[in-house]
């Protein structure tokens, strides 16, 4: 869809109102908790070591005619975990982020990130506060894309293995990184060069979302240790890591961990995720480590943090179903 497609501003302009409505109750939210908001920088040295990451970027040319490629954040993360590092206190961001190669009727390119970091602070008590934003943001209950949500009961929780085993029908923690099998325990083809992680993937879109956050919210808990990024390791299961993710009405709607603060474990992580986008985008532009954001980690209290997707928000109170009429221009 182009912006050429979009309906015209005058008759976006009730979607738009109450975009700003629920900018304004997001702010007011954190502020009543005594949360710090800050404002990190958009260009960056290095925009974060996801395997498939697509970030834009330019050429700065300095006043001595030095030239750095420099990048549009896909997330303030590294920035704002720096911040708490140092001051040990609450921090959101109301973020503008660019991912490269992201488009259709749920992605844009440009978007707005809510992000938030709380010190000690575990991720069951993060997702209570998650629930409590989400309810004073949205109605008791909502119609969207032909489905009745409800926010007024307590969000449902569901644990990666249950879903599997739900959804899918194995037992997907005794089937780590072992595609083959995986394939074969339900009734799957193996694609050309398919990883255990892109069928699991897989399975999780084909599988998992479609049946998630349909009747209420859906918190998709303790992905597979595969999938930890920065999330600290379940000390209680070493398969898994603590980190959720928020469905509604089809919808991603953040991605949270309670953070991993060991900075030898963490650049260990990025040397190998580093190794893997170099094989698959041996094309793609490459970056030094934020040496900044590693030397921070030592400094950061216990802590979880959390991605929002703003525009989605907004899509689910608005029952817009294209990104594009909830964005201004």
């Amino acid at each position: 869809m182009n912006q050429s497609d979009c309906a015209s501003l005058v008759d976006r302009l009730p979607l738009l109102k109450r975009r700003q409505l629920m900018i304004k109750a997001i702010r007011s939210f954190f502020d009543a908790k005594d949360y710090l908001e800050v404002e990190t920088s958009y260009l960056v040295q290095a925009p974060g070591e996801e395997v498939h990451l697509n970030p834009f970027h330019t050429i700065y040319e300095t006043p001595y005619g030095e030239k750095r490629i420099l990048f549009l954040h896909t997330s303030p993360e590294f920035a704002m975990k720096r911040i708490m590092a140092e001051l040990h206190q609450p921090v959101y961001q109301l973020a503008r982020v660019w991912r490269n190669k992201e488009g259709g009727p749920n992605h844009s390119p440009e978007f707005t990130m809510l992000e938030w970091y709380h010190p000690y602070c575990s991720l069951t008590e993060l997702m209570n506060e998650t629930e409590q934003l989400c309810k004073n943001l949205l109605p008791c209950e909502i119609n969207y894309q032909n489905q009745k949500i409800r926010f007024d009961i307590p969000f449902e929780k569901l644990t990666i293995q249950e879903a599997f085993q739900k959804f899918v029908g194995v037992d997907i923690l005794s089937l780590l990184d072992d595609e083959r099998r995986l394939a074969d325990a339900v009734g799957y083809n193996l694609r050309d060069h398919e990883t255990w992680e892109d069928l699991f993937f897989r399975l999780l879109l084909d599988k998992i979302e479609p049946n998630i956050g349909r009747d209420r919210p859906t918190f998709l808990t303790h992905w597979p240790v595969q999938q930890a990024a920065l999330a600290k390791i379940d000390p209680h299961d070493h398969r898994v890591a603590l980190r959720f993710e928020l469905y509604a009405g089809g919808l991603e709607l953040a991605n949270a961990f309670e953070e991993l603060t060991d900075p030898i474990e963490q650049r260990k992580r990025f040397i190998t995720d580093r190794s893997k986008r170099a094989v698959l985008y041996p094309e793609a532009p490459q970056w030094e480590m934020d040496e900044a954001f590693l030397q921070g980690l030592s400094k950061m209290p216990p802590c979880s943090g959390i991605a929002m997707g703003v525009d989605r928000l907004v899509m689910l109170a608005t029952g817009a179903k294209n990104i594009r009429d909830i964005l201004w221009i």
